[in-house]
């Protein structure tokens, strides 16, 4: 299946990802290696509006 649309966003600071989280709300998730979520959204258990990668952060 293919998942629904999101907008991707990659952060580039804990700053950043924490405003962004700030003012998005739950319509953001975060991504991170290794997670469960893509397959989620495959599946449409899952459908955020935003997904803010996080592996930038150093």
């Amino acid at each position: 299946m293919i998942p629904g649309p999101f907008r991707y966003r990659r952060v580039r600071s804990v700053d950043e990802a924490v405003a962004l989280l700030s003012q998005l709300g739950t319509d953001a998730k975060v991504l991170s290696g290794g997670q469960s979520l893509i397959p989620m959204m495959k599946f449409r258990l899952a459908e955020p509006s935003y997904l803010l990668d996080i592996n930038a952060i150093p």
